[in-house]
């Protein structure tokens, strides 16, 4: 910068600052290198008598650059009052502005603009309104513009359309998109990469992940740290911690990302004492944790019920590195004290917090006086949940069952009633599981899937034979009813004798299902890794990596 103000001192010296082309070039290099300045590049930029579009531009791009997108629309705004027509070029940057505003209102108007000024078949604008509408979660006005520009479409546009679908949870369409990538001759990106290895990651896909994994290896000689990130959160939420473990400890560059993603993973594989081995490291390395990183190291001292390294690193992050908790701190550490049996301690928790609870803190005490019977606590939370009108089906269901335990059989009809009353509608469990490079998903009671009524044989085999070892559950005879076991049942018919069955499901693992799936694995000697919808169980022989604390 110090060699930057001396050419400019020279500049001025010349007059060469008046002519535009010169001028141009130097706000340019001030604006938008590495070495630059904002504010110096500002100061230049004022000083211009009769700005011209592409000053205009740099300074836009510069104020995106620098996280200053409100500025950058202003810029936009007073250059159209100077009538200072834009060109293609403006409108990525204003429209990124947008994007990362969430600005859809904006968006919109800057798009007819486009329009207006006969940009409506550039390419690079066509890009960033497909990201734009991504953002603001406006899927089918991304789908549209990628629609509108049939052959004119770039491998941008394909990774802008993914990452849109991805962001939207609509892993399946995401992968299906991606597949059609090859259809267009072209060759994926890094971008579209990342996002497929994004929903591979949501979806338990091990098998898809990590034949995107091979074709990184076969098509760039190095992989950068996103992607590697990207492979390490795949093998983690895919059920491999130690394939994670191996990218990661083979890394020589690790950021704030990759940290997260393996403290997140061995968390969720209930490799706690790991996790904050590794927060430890990063630490050491002299990074600076964020927000995120706290929650999931947090989240791993709830899955272990370590609460006083939880209430360490809950003062660690307030005291030492002067972050103010949110709402997703205090609800890990509700679930700790929970998790240990200290319900009273999280209530007061709840109710002494300085920031408003989330339904989802008030959900846990809810849960947890369905263990211990609290039915007075438990009224208090769901009246919370009231308030909130953050209600849900499952919610008056747990307090139904309460009120029944105790025969008040008046309060749980009422109770029952609410969903009707509310028009609640309970998302319905499933239990998808990865055969031969297919996924295959079960909902309980089913019988629409091939082999129906092979595999309900096998349930009464498998039934038969958890009895004769001795193994006795009072709905033992409902099973069959379970998507869960209706998904081990179809891959015990349809893997090797030797091969790892992986579930993953969008419930929570209920005792009696684990209790199954335990024995299940001992009897038929088959490793079973469920991923449900708090972590992983690995089950082998009769035991689960969860030391039944989950």
């Amino acid at each position: 910068m110090e060699d930057f103000r001396k050419a400019h001192a020279q500049f001025l010296k010349l007059g060469l600052d008046c002519i535009p082309p010169y001028a141009g070039e130097l706000l340019s290099a001030c604006a938008l290198s590495a070495w630059g300045s904002l504010d110096y590049a500002l100061a230049i930029f004022l000083n211009l008598e009769e700005p011209c579009t592409f000053d205009y531009n740099v300074m836009i791009r510069a104020k995106v650059n620098h996280d200053q997108s409100k500025s950058a629309l202003q810029l936009y705004k007073e250059m159209i009052e100077r009538s200072i027509n834009p060109d293609n070029f403006t409108f990525p940057f204003v429209l990124k502005a947008c994007a990362l505003l969430s600005d859809i209102r904006g968006g919109i108007q800057l798009h007819g603009h486009a329009i207006k000024l006969g940009f409506d078949e550039d390419v690079f604008i066509h890009n960033s309104l497909i990201n734009l509408y991504g953002k603001c979660r406006k899927i089918e006005l991304s789908y549209k513009v990628f629609e509108l520009m049939g052959s004119n479409r770039t491998i941008a546009s394909w990774s802008a359309l993914l990452s849109a679908y991805n962001r939207m949870n609509f892993f399946f369409d995401c992968l299906h998109l991606f597949a059609k990538i090859s259809s267009e001759k072209l060759k994926p990106d890094e971008t579209s990469m990342v996002a497929a290895l994004s929903s591979c990651s949501n979806l338990g896909l091990l098998g898809l992940g990590r034949t995107l994994h091979c074709s990184l290896l076969r098509n760039y000689p190095t992989l950068n740290i996103i992607i590697q990130t990207s492979l390490i959160d795949m093998y983690m939420k895919c059920g491999q911690s130690d394939k994670g473990m191996l990218i990661f400890d083979k890394l020589h560059d690790k950021n704030l990302w990759t940290y997260s993603a393996v403290i997140s993973g061995l968390a969720m594989h209930n490799n706690c004492r790991k996790a904050l081995q590794v927060f430890s490291d990063m630490l050491k390395q002299g990074l600076k944790p964020d927000e995120a990183i706290y929650v999931n190291v947090l989240s791993a001292c709830s899955h272990a019920m370590m609460v006083e390294e939880g209430l360490q690193c809950f003062n660690q992050m307030r005291f030492d590195h002067q972050i103010k908790p949110n709402a997703q701190h205090y609800g890990c550490l509700v679930d700790l004290l929970i998790g240990a049996g200290r319900l009273d301690e999280a209530y007061e928790l709840i109710q002494s917090m300085p920031i408003e609870p989330t339904d989802a803190a008030w959900r846990s005490i809810l849960s947890a006086c369905k263990i211990n019977g609290d039915i007075e606590l438990a009224e208090s939370a769901y009246r919370k949940l009231q308030q909130m009108e953050a209600v849900n089906a499952g919610d008056c269901v747990i307090l139904s069952n309460m009120y029944a335990e105790l025969q008040r059989w008046e309060d749980a009809a009422e109770a029952r009633k609410e969903i009707v009353n509310r028009g609640l509608v309970q998302a319905p469990g499933f239990s998808q599981v990865e055969v031969k490079g297919k996924i295959f998903t079960f909902v309980s009671h089913d019988k629409s899937f091939p082999q129906s009524d092979e595999v309900q044989e096998m349930l009464y085999q498998m039934d038969w034979q958890l009895r004769f070892e001795g193994y006795k559950a009072d709905n033992l005879r409902s099973s069959e009813g379970q998507s869960q076991k209706i998904a081990i049942a179809f891959a015990l018919m349809n893997t090797s004798s030797v091969s790892t069955i992986r579930i993953f499901t969008n419930l929570r693992m209920c005792t009696e299902c684990h209790d199954y799936t335990e024995w299940i694995s001992k009897v038929f000697e088959r490793d079973i890794i469920v991923r449900d919808r708090r972590r992983f169980h690995h089950f082998r022989l009769g035991l689960c990596s969860c030391d039944n604390c989950w």
